[in-house]
C-alpha cells in the first residue's frame, strides 16, 4: 500500500504533494514502483495534529481520487468522516481506511451500505491531539486484540462481511517504543482474527529512536520493519517508500517458494 498524503502537516512527507498535479504524480510514481493499493488522506493523524473540517478534506482528496481510480490500481482513502466516505465509495475507492474504526457516529452505515467496499479497522489510544501523552497498558497485545475483535463482531451485526475486513493494530498511536516492538514481535497473534492484518510502520519515530535517524533518513529501517511486519504475518504494509519495500520482499518470497519446492 503506497501513501499518498495530501496534507500540509504530515509527519513525514507534509506538504510535498498538496497540489492536485503533485498528488497525482507521485501516486502514479508509486504505481509505477508496483503499488498494489493506494492510500489517499486529506487529514494528518501524526501526533499532535489538528482536525481538518470536511470541505477542506474533500477539496484535497476528491480530484486526486477522480483522476486515480481509472488506473486500475485499488484506491483506499484515510478517513474516519462518514461524510468524507460516502463521496469517497461514490467516487470509486474501494476501501476506507480508518484510525477510528468507525468509531463515529453514522460511519457504519456510510461502509455497511455499500456492500462493496473493504474497510480497515485501526487501534488507536486516545486520538492524534493527546495519543502520545502517556500511553499505558497491562498488557498490550491482549488489549489491542480484544478492541479490533470486538469492532469486527459490531462490524459484522451491522452487515459488514468479514471477507471485506482488515485490521491495523496501530502502530505508533497511543504505543510507547516497547509498545509498538512488542506488537510487532506478537504481530502474529493477530492473524488469529482471521482478517487480513495490516502494518504501517514507514518511517515511523519508533525507528528513529532505535536508529537515531531523522524522518527522512529512515528508509533502511522501515524496509526492515516492512519486511519483519509480513514474516509476522501481515498481508498489507502501508508504505511510503513502494520499491525497496516489494523489492525486499521479493527475496522474502522467493526463499519461501524455494523452501516450498524443496520440501
Amino acid at each position: 500500500m503506497g501513501i499518498v498524503n495530501i496534507t500540509p502537516d504530515s509527519f513525514s512527507d507534509g506538504g510535498l504533494f498538496l497540489s492536485e498535479q503533485q498528488a497525482i504524480a507521485h501516486a502514479n510514481r508509486l504505481i509505477s514502483e508496483g503499488a498494489d493499493i493506494l492510500d489517499i488522506g486529506g487529514e494528518s493523524t501524526r501526533p499532535g495534529s489538528q482536525q481538518v473540517d470536511i470541505d477542506e478534506e474533500l477539496k484535497r482528496i476528491m480530484p486526486v481520487l477522480e483522476a486515480l481510480v481509472h488506473t486500475g490500481v485499488p484506491i483506499s482513502v484515510d478517513t474516519s468522516k462518514p461524510e468524507v466516505m460516502k463521496r469517497a465509495i461514490a467516487a470509486g475507492a474501494q476501501m476506507i481506511n480508518d484510525v477510528h474504526a468507525l468509531r463515529n457516529p453514522h460511519a457504519l452505515e456510510e461502509v455497511a451500505a455499500n456492500a462493496h467496499v473493504k474497510i480497515c479497522l485501526m487501534h488507536m489510544q486516545g486520538m492524534p491531539q493527546n495519543m502520545q501523552a502517556n500511553p499505558q497498558y497491562t498488557d498490550i497485545v491482549t488489549e489491542v486484540k480484544n478492541f479490533l475483535q470486538q469492532r469486527i463482531q459490531i462490524a459484522e451485526a451491522w452487515g459488514i462481511s468479514k471477507d471485506r475486513l482488515v485490521i491495523d493494530p496501530g502502530f505508533g498511536f497511543g504505543k510507547t517504543l516497547q509498545h509498538n516492538l512488542t506488537l510487532l514481535n506478537r504481530l502474529d497473534k493477530f492473524t488469529e482474527l482471521d482478517v487480513p492484518v495490516l502494518a504501517g510502520l514507514s518511517r515511523k519515530s519508533m525507528l528513529g529512536a532505535i536508529t537515531g535517524n531523522t524522518v527522512h533518513q529512515r528508509l533502511h529501517e522501515s524496509v526492515a520493519a516492512a519486511l519483519l511486519a509480513v514474516i509476522k504475518g501481515a498481508r498489507i504494509v502501508r508504505v511510503h517508500d513502494v520499491k525497496a519495500s516489494k523489492d525486499a520482499l521479493a527475496v522474502y518470497h522467493a526463499m519461501i517458494q524455494q523452501n516450498d519446492v524443496s520440501q
